[in-house]
């Protein structure tokens, strides 16, 4: 089994996260597969940018606000 280093992007409203964690690679059916600590930091950068709890995402993850593009 080897692990690898991935950047995750969680949208939500008008920001979005790039959460670094990492996939683990093995021979099974299910793999490249995520640690549950992962999977919960995921979770808590997902439901504070749905809060606008930006401090709490900003520990966790790169924060960036979307603006739409006028033409």
């Amino acid at each position: 089994m080897t692990k690898r280093s991935h950047t995750k992007l969680v949208h939500e409203g008008k920001y979005v996260a790039e959460v670094d964690i990492e996939l683990f690679d093995a021979e099974e059916v299910w793999a490249p597969y995520l640690s549950l600590e992962d999977a919960q930091k995921l979770d808590n950068v997902r439901l504070a940018l749905r809060e606008k709890d930006l401090k709490t995402a900003s520990r966790l993850a790169r924060v960036y606000s979307l603006t739409p593009v006028e033409m």
